[in-house]
């Protein structure tokens, strides 16, 4: 049984409504924001993310602060990235009144996440959050390129987007967030939450999925910019042949069969198929290595 630095310090479903009301915070669609009510479920997220007491630990989009109390009963320290003004104020009066002896190692972060290029204190080792519904996979993409030292992820996402960044080569939901996430780690579904544990309650269910970095990087010459823009073009028109779906990032069908047949990809066969070292094989053999192809990689995808 987990204790807690203090009873009860974990916020519960009336603790949750009590500083909403107070904050006159009410949850907005347009930022994804499902607050989690309830403590046992937190705290199975972090035993899930298996945090541990040397981590530094980033989240993004904390809230009210459920999880980010959570957070602190196991690790070192906790930074906490919130994009919104009143929540962004409200944290670290949070922690400060029901952790006080771990409010030293919180901080926060005042801004989106998809702009932030450093963090204060540590590098952080691990990324826990539950990701806003509506920018889930760019967020995470974000986080896993501008922090290489982050070797674990847990993230609470829709299940469909759960599903698609873990499915694998030939699945019906293989695809961009597959091959993206699967550039920087290995990826796998890591459990299921009910949607009454959220206020308001979503409509939808949720997903946790966890990401191990890498401890060898995908081997080629190619860069993460080159390998993702074969990646975009080929999922842009999946039901294409990668002949016909890479013509515009190759000039021409003609040029794109090439750089398949000599990264020993088959022209016919379809991105949906393809592992991410595939796809970095054909950004090696790209018609012109010196300019940037035409489809840039976006993070947003």
């Amino acid at each position: 049984m987990t204790s807690s630095p203090v009873p009860d310090a974990l916020l519960g479903p009336a603790d949750v409504r009590e500083l909403a009301e107070v904050l006159g915070v009410r949850p907005t669609k347009q930022r994804g924001q499902n607050f989690v009510i309830d403590a046992n479920t937190v705290r199975r997220i972090v035993r899930t993310a298996q945090v541990r007491p040397d981590d530094v630990v980033v989240e993004v989009g904390p809230g009210l602060g459920s999880l980010t109390l959570a957070l602190l009963e196991a690790a070192d320290r906790v930074t906490a990235v919130e994009i919104d003004d009143v929540l962004a104020s409200a944290l670290p009066a949070t922690i400060a009144a029901r952790m006080p002896e771990r409010a030293g190692r919180f901080a926060l972060v005042h801004s989106d996440a998809m702009k932030v290029t450093e963090l204060p204190g540590p590098a952080p080792t691990a990324l826990v959050a539950n990701l806003p519904y509506n920018v889930a996979v760019p967020v995470l993409l974000h986080m896993l390129a501008t922090f290489p030292s982050i070797e674990r992820t847990l993230v609470m996402v829709q299940a469909e987007v759960a599903d698609r960044l873990a499915a694998a080569p030939g699945s019906k939901v293989y695809g961009v967030p597959s091959v993206k996430a699967n550039w920087y780690a290995e990826v796998k579904r890591a459990g299921s939450i009910g949607r009454n544990v959220f206020w308001p309650a979503p409509n939808v269910d949720s997903g946790l999925v966890a990401l191990v970095r890498r401890t060898e990087p995908i081997r080629t010459t190619a860069s993460q910019r080159e390998v993702f823009a074969v990646v975009d073009a080929a999922f842009a028109q999946r039901r294409k042949t990668l002949r016909a779906a890479l013509a515009g990032w190759a000039g021409s069908a003609a040029a794109a069969e090439a750089a398949l047949v000599a990264a020993g990809v088959s022209p016919q066969a379809r991105g949906e198929s393809l592992t991410v070292e595939e796809f970095a094989r054909i950004a090696e053999s790209a018609p012109s290595r010196s300019t940037t192809p035409e489809t840039p990689a976006k993070e947003s995808e």
